[in-house]
């Protein structure tokens, strides 16, 4: 696992969920056309590419982010550290760093790619449906997160049992588990499964 020095863009969060354009692919990855977000998501939901971080801190703690409560698309439920969808033509790998730090404030300070995952998973509660493919990454935080308070509406760092309990008692993304169990392997990698991921 190759791991990079991660960079991202420091912009504010991009426009309303309808006028963003996602890169439309096929059961390959390979990019095939364009659709607005929503409509995206909208049952059947058409496949696209997304991208799911996890970042750990050096206790080997996993970062959780909380969606905001303003969200259109499973709003208050607990998630992974960061997802989110690369803009057509944009790398997985820029998308995921940009949209880190737009929403946390913070930027890895290492990044790796975690292999990928394809899922089909409809939100009972919205009605949308999380047709993706997703890039997985992995990586370090080492200084104190910011999160903008529209994008995340609380943070916490969790062991493997902490996040077990949490499982069990609150909301998470429908996707949550899918991606963690597809970046497991990169997990324990990252971590030296010192923390028993």
């Amino acid at each position: 696992m190759a791991i990079t020095p991660a960079t991202a863009t420091h912009s504010a969060s991009n426009g309303t969920a309808e006028a963003i354009m996602l890169e439309l692919v096929d059961e390959d990855g390979t990019t095939i056309g364009t659709a607005e977000k929503l409509a995206a998501h909208q049952p059947p939901g058409q496949l696209h590419r997304a991208f799911s971080v996890f970042l750990f801190d050096e206790r080997g703690r996993l970062l959780l982010q909380q969606r905001a409560l303003g969200k259109y698309h499973s709003p208050g439920v607990w998630s992974n550290t960061c997802c989110g969808h690369p803009y057509p033509e944009e790398s997985p790998f820029a998308a995921a760093a940009r949209r880190t730090y737009e929403e946390l404030g913070v930027s890895p300070s290492l990044l790796a790619e975690a292999g990928t995952v394809r899922y089909n998973h409809p939100d009972p509660d919205s009605g949308l449906v999380e047709q993706e493919y997703n890039h997985l990454f992995v990586g370090l935080v080492q200084s104190p997160v910011r999160p903008d308070p529209e994008e995340v509406g609380a943070t916490a760092f969790v062991t493997p049992a902490e996040l077990a309990e949490r499982h069990a008692r609150d909301r998470f993304s429908a996707w949550f588990m899918t991606v963690l169990d597809a970046a497991r392997p990169a997990v324990r990698e990252l971590t030296g499964d010192t923390a028993g991921w």
